[in-house]
């Protein structure tokens, strides 16, 4: 993951975990509600930071940054119901990645797309979709419609909830409670059935007959979504992007181009999602920087990772493995601890991972059964008549099978055993 973040010159950065209130209220949307507030600390209103976006926009802004590329990994804390089986915390690690600065129209997008795409595909959690969209896109959907301008915010988060809601109950919502009349909504629903690949979509919303192509903003939306797609080609990225007329991010800072990454058959939402913010950095400055970035999901990523490896053993009757123990080092009989503990140490220096064991005096059968649980491919095995005679046994885990070998040769045998598999 470090590496890819890498590769296109980004450097880490990190910010504090809370910020003035005041900085983070106004950039949400109907999400400001989830932002923990801190108790008043000698005048100062504070909050914990909801994402990493609106803390390093202030950052840039803070430094008078001109252009930057930036990473960060850090919490980032959200007063939601947490649902463990879908990786949805109150505390959770995100991984983001900025492009700052002025630059080529769509070039940082592409880029910033292109590296969540070989993010996901290296992850290999399994087939997965980019939906993207244009806010001004968007916009211009909703002036078309017949939406007021002082409602596109409150409909767009309404909208937003078309991955998780059927059509019906979101068109409940802006007819009912933010008092859209039936027919607005109902031709936004004409819009936000559209989806498909990008060029194909794009070659249909661009026809001249076509509302979206004689509206100016649309259309100039639709002309940046035609250079942003010819630079995910040349990037070998434009394969899993579908262009989606129903994704909304409902966060208030987006101006340009938007999307999320979702896993198909997946249950835990979006794993990864941003878009460009061209007027964050001016809120705190007075002077607008171009950026665009992406935050990617850490704990939804890992839910999705392990329940395939909860699958995985399920499969193959096997142990899923807590640690990356290679050896387990167990002795017979009473007084051996020192001895476990002087082999392990051989093994360490070695470079294989090996654990000794707290207990002074352990009964074989609780040592076998830990290797078993924790699933550790090797055991070292001796007690006095071993060590007597210069040898320990080894014993192959899977195999179900062991042998005797020469102490002063243990470190060439086990390395020979632990690169066999990866050979094989």
């Amino acid at each position: 993951l470090l590496l890819l973040l890498l590769l296109p010159g980004a450097v880490a950065i990190d910010t504090p975990v809370f910020e003035l209130r005041e900085t983070l209220m106004g950039k949400y949307g109907e999400d400001s509600k989830l932002i923990y507030d801190l108790a008043d600390q000698g005048g100062e209103l504070l909050s914990l930071r909801y994402d990493l976006t609106v803390p390093f926009a202030r950052y840039v802004a803070v430094n008078a940054i001109g252009n930057i590329k930036r990473y960060h990994i850090g919490k980032v804390y959200r007063r939601d119901q947490p649902q463990l089986n879908r990786g949805r915390f109150r505390e959770f690690f995100q991984c983001d990645f900025d492009i700052a600065g002025s630059y080529a129209a769509m070039v940082p997008d592409a880029e910033v797309l292109s590296v969540l795409v070989e993010i996901l595909r290296d992850l290999q959690l399994g087939k997965f979709t980019v939906k993207l969209n244009h806010r001004r896109l968007l916009d211009a959907m909703l002036a078309i419609a017949g939406v007021p301008a002082q409602k596109f915010r409150p409909i767009c988060s309404a909208i937003d909830k078309l991955d998780k809601e059927p059509w019906e109950v979101v068109r409940a919502e802006m007819v009912e409670e933010k008092g859209l009349p039936g027919d607005v909504a109902d031709t936004i629903g004409q819009f936000v059935v559209l989806r498909g690949e990008p060029r194909q979509l794009l070659a249909v919303l661009t026809a001249s007959e076509h509302p979206l192509a004689q509206h100016p903003d649309s259309a100039a939306a639709l002309a940046e979504l035609s250079s942003l797609f010819d630079y995910l080609d040349a990037l070998g990225a434009l394969g899993p992007i579908s262009f989606d007329l129903s994704l909304a991010r409902g966060l208030d800072y987006y101006t340009g181009v938007i999307y999320e990454a979702v896993l198909e058959g997946g249950n835990v939402g979006s794993i990864a999602a941003g878009g460009r913010y061209d007027k964050l950095v001016g809120m705190f400055s007075g002077k607008d920087v171009p950026a665009v970035g992406v935050s990617i999901g850490i704990e939804r990523v890992f839910a999705i990772m392990e329940g395939q490896a909860r699958q995985r053993a399920a499969a193959s009757n096997t142990a899923i493995r807590a640690t990356e123990t290679q050896v387990l080092v167990a002795s017979i009989g009473n007084g051996m601890q020192v001895k476990r503990m002087e082999v392990a140490a051989k093994l360490w220096a070695a470079g294989i991972k090996a654990e000794f064991g707290f207990k002074p005096n352990p009964k074989m059968g609780d040592q076998l059964g830990y290797a078993l649980e924790q699933g550790i491919p090797f055991m070292v095995l001796f007690g006095e008549t071993e060590l007597q005679q210069g040898q320990v046994k080894v014993k192959d885990m899977a195999a179900k099978s062991e042998e005797a070998v020469a102490l002063d040769g243990l470190v060439g045998h086990l390395q020979r055993l632990i690169a066999a598999p990866a050979s094989s």
